[in-house]
């Protein structure tokens, strides 16, 4: 038995424009997805998700992605215990070069499913290193970030970035343009997160705005426009001290570049009246910056703020149904105790 916890992710800038070969900072989260695998004397795949709904549910079926099993739970929680594991199943097969291997998976998440936060690729990191270890092959973390991209790419038809998975394995902050992955130094950001209890439909909102960059020029300019915070805020990052406190002033700018990155990102349709209220209370409460982070439509925000007054102000609105302060986290994927 091997069990491997990834963690969850905001975006400092750059979600959505992306995908279109601009660059974005994404930054790790001390929240976890743990997946807990044991090898099978079958090719047979059991997956037990406790954690990505309110009741949880077992399912068991044949390892080939054509063979779903027939249970009641929503489409995409079911698309978490499943589509993810197997493209994680098959990428770590391939790895160790076992391809009738069979697994009982276990997924025990803190991560808000379908938040912005990055489950499923905590969920693929964290099972294809599970996975791997337990067949006897230990990856590189770069190989491992590839093949969760990998993984990912597939379950999204071809809507996946690198940006989730390579954060959800390297730890820290990172830099992501096109294929272009590395770790940066940043100082210690902090972070305080709202959940509005909500998920947006991450292909449907990618989809709209790929609709707008296509029939409109200044939404393409848009995304452009987003690249260019993104360029910004690294500049602002690199000169300050890694691993220190931040100035006031930089967390002063680094906010400013967050709300408007926020408002591009609104413009564009995919924010929402929850998340724009969360944002403003957190803007209200005294936060440098707050945006939507991850596709949006629903799920969470990011605020900068060293004090408790946002997440207490978070907690005191109405359409914020959890939030909590998020260390960053600069270990990424790790072996866990079984």
């Amino acid at each position: 038995m091997t069990v491997s916890s990834a963690p969850g992710k905001v975006y400092l800038f750059g979600e959505h424009a992306v995908v279109y070969g601009e660059p974005a900072v994404p930054c790790a989260v001390e929240r976890r997805a743990a997946v807990t695998v044991e090898a099978r004397d079958d090719d047979r795949i059991r997956v037990e998700a406790s954690d990505l709904s309110l009741d949880g549910f077992t399912v068991e079926y044949g390892g080939t992605a054509d063979r779903r099993p027939d249970v009641d739970v929503p489409a995409s929680l079911l698309d978490a215990a499943t589509g993810y594991i197997d493209a994680a199943v098959e990428q770590a097969r391939d790895a160790a070069d076992a391809p009738d291997a069979g697994f009982d998976v276990t997924i025990e998440s803190d991560i808000p499913l379908g938040a912005g936060l990055g489950s499923s690729a905590a969920v693929v990191v964290a099972g294809i290193d599970a996975a791997t270890r337990e067949l006897g092959v230990e990856l590189e973390k770069t190989e491992l970030a590839d093949r969760a991209y990998r993984a990912e790419y597939e379950v999204q038809d071809g809507e996946a970035s690198r940006a989730d998975t390579f954060c959800s394995t390297m730890g820290g902050a990172v830099r992501i343009e096109g294929d272009d992955c590395r770790r940066i130094d940043t100082p210690n950001l902090p972070f305080v997160v709202g959940f509005d209890g909500g998920a947006g439909d991450t292909g449907e909102l990618v989809a709209g705005v790929r609709a707008l960059r296509e029939e409109y020029g200044f939404a393409a300019d848009t995304v452009e426009n987003i690249g260019d915070i993104v360029r910004r805020g690294e500049t602002l990052l690199s000169a300050a001290d890694p691993g220190a406190d931040p100035t006031e002033d930089l967390l002063t700018e680094l906010g400013r570049l967050m709300n408007f990155d926020h408002g591009l990102l609104e413009a564009l349709g995919v924010s929402s009246r929850t998340l724009d209220n969360m944002v403003w209370a957190a803007r209200e409460a005294g936060a440098h910056g707050a945006k939507l982070t991850g596709a949006g439509g629903g799920g969470c925000i990011v605020a900068l703020d060293d004090t408790r007054e946002t997440e207490t102000a978070l907690r005191y609105t109405a359409e914020c149904e959890n939030a909590f302060r998020a260390e960053l986290d600069r270990e990424g994927v790790r072996v866990e105790e079984a």
